[in-house]
């Protein structure tokens, strides 16, 4: 394993002195998904993110990989894509990160007075199995009474059943920074912690970026410029054209995550109008709830979950959900979804992506869905592909992530080479680095003291964090705590850890 110091300047050389044919920026999963099909297609490809690879939108997700039950709301023309997303659900949970996305039933309670039948719901998620291929098995609606021993947390009252479905779920920061890692597998130079401060230009055309960091400025010449920024992708088409018209609005979509004591079987849709539903998720061994939908127009930076947010949560779940109050509340966030301009509601808008080019041939990527990350990454270098006049035909398909591997079969190997572990460690480990989790605790055999928890009550280990620092480009505190690691969704970022932390990336 490479140091961080060693590994960040071997990059940053590699910027300053490299030819590329294709600088992506922005390292949200978009970025990261582009960068990764482009070098596995045999380009040269530089990733620049200007703070941490998923710091901001792409960990702020739902944590879902999912079909979309909601979507088939919207009528027939929501059919297909909700078929491609079922395709890439179980490819993902299947076959190519079992270690990150796995199954989760998921149930749709129907009380009376509420916006949908037990006839209109069992209609529907049986639509929803049979565009998944059945895979997950059929769709069904349960007793009132089957349905509170599957979420014992679940309100009895005017419950008159729950329609059953399937999806997969995630640890969305894992799994960007895993891709990311196959990116840099596959011949990609990435970079965090970098600005870009302008786009260089050869007469009109676009042909790199000029970027800044803490040791100074120096700029990369490349073919062809991608722009995945997310909230920020007009600020760079001004860039590019400063007369450049808006092009995207934003929505925001904030969640908590709570204690809970209860151990559910499965997680909750609850809907809330016709279109808009609200989730109660088992997650990372809490309860994470969201999440809302409102116009944004204020500094994507500054985005955050507030009092009003929290009081629409806890109302929301509260329908289905019992015993929710702010007293349990150990994390709250909140993202941006990127959505085509134009008029209407922001939750009755189309979950899609747009790539554009620009007056001087910058290709932006606006939209998508965390779900169908890697077929994004495939149709943005397709439109690549066009503007460098190459053809390629090879299969970008059925490569799986860094660590794939059952996670049971990973945790009983582990627990066996590594008995002294705590059993929710080693689970911990398994489903969040697959096979790479003997990386981790191979650190634990140089050094044993950072085979200890971070927190006492957590499963996080010391030996993450270094593993963050030498490999997983984590420079910053909140890089390790937020997305490499699980410590600060728990609530257990306290300023001992933190101060720890700062320490050890000091080292």
């Amino acid at each position: 394993m490479t140091d961080f110091s060693t590994q960040r300047t071997r990059a940053r050389e590699e910027l300053q002195h490299g030819k590329f044919d294709v600088v992506v920026i922005g390292g949200g999963i978009l970025g990261i998904a582009t960068t990764w099909a482009a070098a596995r297609s045999g380009l040269r490809v530089a990733l620049v993110e200007s703070g941490d690879f998923a710091g901001a939108t792409s960990s702020a997700s739902s944590k879902l990989v999912h079909g979309g039950l909601r979507y088939l709301a919207m009528g027939p023309s929501a059919v297909p894509m909700v078929h491609e997303n079922h395709k890439e659900r179980r490819a993902l949970g299947d076959h190519l990160a079992p270690h990150l996305v796995r199954p989760l039933p998921f149930l749709v309670p129907v009380y009376k007075g509420g916006p949908h039948s037990r006839f209109v719901l069992g209609a529907g998620v049986t639509l929803y199995s049979a565009l998944s291929g059945f895979g997950d098995g059929m769709g069904k609606v349960l007793s009132a009474r089957r349905a509170v021993e599957w979420v014992p947390d679940l309100r009895a009252d005017g419950l008159r059943g729950a329609a059953m479905y399937y999806d997969h779920q995630m640890n969305d920061s894992r799994v960007a920074i895993t891709a990311a890692r196959a990116a840099a597998e596959a011949g990609a130079v990435l970079l965090n912690h970098i600005s870009v401060v302008g786009l260089r230009k050869t007469g009109a055309k676009v042909t790199g970026v000029d970027l800044r960091d803490s040791l100074g400025e120096f700029g990369v010449d490349a073919k062809v410029v991608v722009n995945a920024t997310g909230p920020w992708l007009d600020v760079l088409r001004r860039m590019e054209d400063s007369a450049a018209d808006p092009s995207i609005r934003l929505s925001k979509g904030s969640h908590l995550v709570l204690k809970t004591a209860s151990e559910w079987k499965a997680a909750l849709t609850i809907p809330v109008d016709d279109v808009r539903v609200s989730f109660a998720i088992p997650w990372e061994g809490h309860l994470l709830l969201g999440t809302t939908d409102e116009a944004y127009e204020g500094d994507p930076a500054a985005v955050a979950c507030t009092d009003a947010d929290i009081d629409q949560i806890l109302d929301e779940a509260g329908v289905a959900v019992s015993g929710l109050d702010r007293s349990r509340i150990a994390y709250t966030f909140a993202g941006l979804r990127v959505l085509p301009g134009g008029p209407g509601d922001t939750s009755h808008a189309k979950r899609e992506t747009v790539i554009t080019a620009g007056s001087g041939g910058m290709i932006s990527v606006a939209g998508g869905k965390w779900t169908t990350f890697r077929k994004i990454g495939a149709t943005v270098l397709a439109r690549v592909n066009s503007e460098l006049g190459r053809t390629f035909d090879g299969p970008l398909d059925g490569v799986a992530l860094p660590g794939s591997a059952s996670p049971d079969t990973v945790g009983s190997v582990l627990g066996h080479a590594f008995d002294a572990l705590p059993d929710d460690v080693v689970r911990h480990l398994a489903t969040h680095y697959g096979t790479t989790s003997h990386e981790v605790v191979a650190l634990g055999l140089e050094n044993p003291a950072l085979l200890e928890r971070v927190h006492p009550d957590g499963p996080d280990i010391w030996a993450q964090v270094e593993h963050a620092r030498r490999t997983e480009w984590a420079s910053e505190v909140d890089d390790v705590l937020r997305r490499r690691t699980t410590v600060m969704v728990r609530g257990l970022d306290s300023p001992e850890v933190r101060s720890r932390v700062s320490e050890l990336l000091a080292s």
